[in-house]
């Protein structure tokens, strides 16, 4: 019998929600300041997945986000299937909740329309119910509205463009013993009863919650349904209940796993004979609560064909041969950046120099990343900055971004290239760069410069470089401890940035990167 192993998704793809039409599932999750953002996954046995598109090929409102806004952004989002089209909902809690449709979810999507103005309305999911009328549940964030541990429900019409009826808090976790940060609800309704899906406790630490009722503004009752019991999965909750072809209940949901971000887990889901959910399997002390499984057989396995799927062999593809048009779907920007700051083909990306590099790559909005990969991974790519016409001063690298970050890269300036590693603790300007090797000159018109990064398990990550393939690599003296990001894990990435010691960036400057490989450094495989 096929089986897969947990996490299915591993790496950071927080806030998952998933629905099924026909043979086909869709996954969105989270972005923040990523753009694009809104990202589609695609999976037909809910194990293996690729990206099928971006819900939202910027981030709006545009000009806002041309800078990053670290926190800030999409958060999480649902998406439904509804009169043809699917839906994906998802708020800004600095902006309200808007919504994007598609009939083609391959493809472009709707511009965004604003369904709910205000700050800290967050989490949000309708329900078109049978009888006509159309709900929308959603959360709050008390860092923008100054409350939370809420759901509020509100009536809105069927295209989700107004609010229609009444508003009100359907559950108080301030109500119920224990509960704190009560957040991401999902609505459903199943034999006449509504059920909202929500976790509590907090993002690294919390539960998976259900609550149902007869009425879809309540009372509604509440179980302990998913919690980590024995097993080393910390905190897992937040997702989506998916029904298979075959009848078969799953549910997805996420564990924090701080610098890799929120890697997603896969879940069965039964009823018990009481008539509540159980994911997972029952724990030792409760048999009404589930713990997740770490390895299972796949959804509908009597009918699934090939090979067992390992952790993290259901990742889209990371590495990018750069023989496109344009990078890759698993790559994204810090903020938004104008179409032509990166262009691929025939193996190389000529990413544009950054004229907004004052020292912090944090606020670097052309930061060209793809998430950390979960497991030990090896990272390569090489580098040239003599391009001709490009800025007297600049560097460019290999990056890992977080709340802290490091790079290994090329840094010229006034005519010279040093090959140097170096990492930032903090924002703050005054405080520079710090070196994790001694700096070595490059001599004049230096090619390609080949870079390398390596990880452990915990997120240690290693150094390298070597001026050509018939050199050896040389390691940077110092490793750096990754650092998750704000609300997202650590990134994989490039830059190019000019600084302004010398007069400003000329336009169309940029630098060329090769192919980025991508490797499992536990199996050998190219992911």
């Amino acid at each position: 019998m096929r089986t897969y192993t947990n996490p299915v998704l591993d790496a950071d793809w927080p806030d998952p929600d998933v629905i099924r039409v026909g043979a086909d599932y869709f996954l969105v999750a989270s972005s923040f300041n990523r753009s694009p953002g809104l990202p589609i996954l695609h999976s037909t046995d809910l194990v293996t997945w690729t990206i099928a598109s971006h819900a939202a090929p910027r981030v709006e409102p545009a000009g806002h986000y041309r800078r990053p806004r670290h926190g800030s952004g999409v958060w999480a989002p649902s998406i439904r299937y509804h009169d043809g089209e699917l839906v994906v909902v998802f708020p800004d809690p600095d902006h309200g909740i808007f919504v994007t449709r598609t009939r083609d979810p391959f493809g472009e999507w709707s511009a965004p329309h604003l369904l709910l103005e205000g700050r800290g309305l967050i989490d949000p999911c309708p329900l078109w119910d049978d009888d006509g009328r159309t709900y929308l549940v959603h959360g709050w964030a008390a860092s923008r509205s100054g409350q939370k541990n809420l759901l509020t429900l509100v009536e809105v019409d069927e295209g989700l463009t107004r609010v229609v009826g009444r508003r009100e808090t359907v559950v108080d976790g301030d109500l119920l013993p224990g509960y704190r940060t009560l957040e991401g609800p999902k609505l459903y309704k199943r034999d006449g009863s509504y059920w909202i899906f929500a976790p509590a406790g907090g993002v690294a630490t919390g539960w998976q919650s259900v609550f149902r009722a007869d009425s879809p503004f309540g009372p509604y009752e509440d179980r302990i349904v998913l919690r980590q019991g024995e097993t080393p999965v910390n905190g897992p909750h937040q997702g989506a209940w998916v029904t298979t072809p075959g009848g078969e209940d799953w549910f997805l949901h996420f564990q924090d796993r701080g610098v890799f971000g929120r890697v997603v887990h896969l879940q069965p889901m039964t009823w018990g004979e009481d008539g509540w959910p159980v994911i997972g399997e029952p724990t030792a002390d409760d048999p009404r609560c589930g713990q997740p499984v770490l390895r299972h057989a796949v959804p509908d396995a009597a009918t699934s064909a090939g090979a067992d799927v390992a952790r993290g062999e259901g990742e889209p593809r990371r590495t990018d041969l750069f023989d496109g048009a344009r990078p890759g779907p698993q790559w994204y920007f810090q903020g938004n950046v104008p179409a032509a700051t990166a262009v691929t083909g025939a193996g190389t990306l000529r990413l544009a120099v950054a004229p907004d590099d004052l020292g912090n790559l944090r606020d670097v909005a052309g930061v060209l990343g793809q998430q950390l990969p979960g497991y030990p991974c090896r990272v390569t790519t090489s580098v040239d900055v003599n391009l001709g016409d490009v800025a007297p001063d600049l560097r460019a690298g290999l990056l890992v971004l977080g709340r802290a970050y490091a790079w290994v890269g090329v840094e010229r300036s006034g005519g010279r290239s040093r090959l140097v590693a170096r990492r930032r603790d903090e924002d703050s300007l005054r405080v520079p760069e710090t070196d994790l090797m001694e700096p070595v000159e490059l001599p004049a018109g230096n090619g390609p410069v080949d870079l390398r990064l390596e990880t452990d398990e915990a997120g240690k990550v290693t150094f390298a470089w070597r001026a050509g393939a018939d050199s050896p690599w040389r390691a940077a003296d110092t490793p750096f401890e990754a650092v998750e990001g704000h609300w997202i894990g650590a990134e994989v990435a490039l830059f190019a940035g000019g600084t302004t010691a010398t007069g400003p960036v000329p336009e169309g400057a940029h630098v060329a990167f090769g192919p980025v490989r991508v490797e499992d450094r536990e199996t050998g495989t190219v992911r």
